[in-house]
Formats: C-alpha cells, structure tokens, sequence
C-alpha cells in the first residue's frame, strides 16, 4: 500500500508546511512538512531527494521540492506500517498509521502493544493504542493529544 492523497493532507495539517527553514518542538532545523535536516544539508545548504538536489539557502523551497521531500520522509513510514502489520487494512486505516509512524518513529512503532494487538485481530484496541502517544518527559502534551484524536478519527473514517 501507499499513503493517499487524504493521508498526505493529514501530514501536512498535523506537521504544518515551510518554505524556508525553522526549528520544530525539540530545537531541530527542519524545512517543508517535518523533513529534519540532515548534518549535510545543513552544512552545504542543499536538500537531496530522488529527484535530485534543491538549494534552500538561497530562499524559499517550492511545492514540488516539499512533495518530493514528503514522499521521501514517509517511505519510512509506509515500510514500517507494510512490515509490521499483518492483518489487512483499509486505506484510512493503513493513512492513519503511517502519520502514527511518522510522528513515533518506525522502531517504536515496530516494538508496540498497539502493532501486538493489531496483528492479532483487535482492530478496535488502536485508537486507545494510540493515545497512549500523548507524553513527553512524563506529561501529557496537548498537541500530541490533539494530532492522536485527528489519527484516531482517521482510523475511524471520520470525517477530519
């Protein structure tokens, strides 16, 4: 499977969208929709994607340079998602947990209750799966809280 159209606009709602680069929550220069900069592109001011090379220090990266990017970073995602679930899902579902992923990380998806009970047919076990991701430094972050519902709903098919 691959991330729709309706997944990558949830990316793009929950992460936000630059042209230019800023720090995100934890203090790490980040450019587009969450694309981390690497120690390479920062020191040569150039952002790789399979596309090729595109220049951010000059100014502002374009739409085309933030899809590429986007369909770099979550390829990640989607593998860990396609390897680690075995159940089928439907297509929401498959979104909801790679923008999951996206945001937890692929070994912290791979080594979670959620994906245990997933694999062993409690569909209805992820959404309180999910929200167990609310936390950092042991306290409830109202953002996380907030992205889990819109992932949540998502998995649901509700309308988001």
């Amino acid at each position: 499977m691959e991330l729709s159209d309706k997944g990558k606009a949830l990316l793009r709602e929950l992460e936000g969208c630059s042209y230019v680069p800023y720090r995100d929550s934890a203090g790490l220069l980040s450019i587009g929709i969450g694309h981390l900069l690497t120690k390479s592109e920062l020191s040569s001011g150039k952002i790789r994607t399979h596309g090729g090379y595109y220049t951010y220090k000059d100014g502002p990266i374009t739409d085309a340079t933030v899809d590429a990017l986007l369909t770099q970073d979550t390829h990640t995602a989607v593998q860990a998602v396609c390897q680690a679930v075995a159940v089928p899902l439907w297509q929401h579902q498959f979104d909801s947990l790679v923008c999951f992923v996206f945001n937890i990380g692929s070994v912290a998806f791979r080594g979670s209750t959620l994906v245990r009970l997933l694999n062993a047919d409690d569909y209805a076990s992820v959404p309180g799966q999910m929200f167990r991701w609310i936390y950092a430094g042991g306290e409830i972050i109202d953002g996380l809280r907030i992205r889990r519902g819109k992932e949540v709903a998502l998995w649901k098919d509700l309308r988001i």
